[in-house]
């Protein structure tokens, strides 16, 4: 069976005594109540699409900062998923709370400045009560993944210049402007990017979106993408089942889009950039394209 690595699925309880939803922003994002999957629909999904591991993020529109039921999920299947988890990384505790969930089970981290229930504010995101936080995420090899829109770059490029030993993800790429199609100089901001080697992207189906809006088309778009960043600092994440649709569709329609490049391309992105992001998945298989 080929192997893929999921760097952005979620998975959310439908105990509500043990894991009660308490939502950044007091919203809880529509849907985790319409399309809940506990962490066995997930095991069930990717062995349907072949997937041998994955990075689960944690849902802070449905749990906050409780990252409780993503921890006590990957310690129940540590031979093919770790969690990665969401921290005030403002507060004065941060850093403890922070090793505490790491003794949990937590590999890797999520800033959440906005999305599905609320615009994106990006005050915080380089606040210097965090550095510590992000000090901490250097030490440990914590990955730290951020969700945020074209708005925060210019404060992520700060971050990375700042913590370069941090391996920062882009949700979404940063849910960038395409439809102007090729040259796409819509996404100046995102292909400024590059400057910096510890800055990567998460490639999901709200890009496979994009890649066919417009003037975009998936060949010129992650042509693009790959010159500009290289393969090693691109990673395919699902969004399942926050994005509409099946994993295994999901999985599909990534495949197709980037079914053009090398072979080599296609591994790195599917598995290879996954296992340097989060090294406790590097037993993983990689795809065969």
């Amino acid at each position: 069976m080929t192997h893929y690595i999921d760097i952005h699925p979620h998975i959310i309880s439908g105990d509500l005594e043990t894991y009660p939803p308490s939502p950044l922003f007091g919203k809880q994002s529509d849907w985790s109540k319409e399309r809940p999957l506990e962490v066995q629909g997930l095991l069930a999904a990717m062995d349907a699409a072949g997937i041998g591991k994955a990075a689960v993020v944690h849902s802070s529109t449905c749990y906050g900062y409780d990252n409780s039921y993503v921890c006590d999920s990957v310690l129940q299947h540590p031979d093919r998923l770790t969690a990665v988890g969401s921290v005030d990384l403002g507060a004065a505790d941060a850093t403890q709370q922070i090793r505490a969930w790491m003794k949990r089970g937590l590999t890797g981290l999520r800033l959440f400045t906005g999305g599905s229930t609320k615009a994106f504010d990006t005050s915080g995101l380089d606040d210097p009560a965090s550095f510590p936080a992000w000090d901490l995420a250097g030490q440990e090899g914590l990955s730290i993944c951020i969700q945020t829109g074209p708005v925060g770059l210019a404060q992520i490029a700060g971050l990375a210049r700042r913590f370069p030993k941090v391996n920062i993800i882009l949700d979404h790429l940063s849910r960038p402007v395409v439809d102007d199609g090729p040259p796409y100089n819509s996404a100046v901001s995102l292909w400024a990017m590059s400057a910096f080697d510890n800055i990567h992207m998460k490639i999901t189906p709200r890009t496979t979106d994009l890649a066919v809006k417009g003037n975009a088309d998936p060949t010129s778009l992650f042509t693009k993408l790959v010159g500009t960043f290289g393969a090693d600092r691109l990673a395919w994440g699902s969004n399942y089942p926050s994005s509409d649709g099946e994993l295994q569709d999901n999985l599909d329609v990534a495949r197709r889009q980037l079914g053009f490049l090398p072979e080599a391309v296609q591994r790195q992105i599917f598995a290879g950039t996954a296992q340097k992001l989060y090294p406790c998945l590097a037993d993983a298989g990689v795809a065969s394209g």
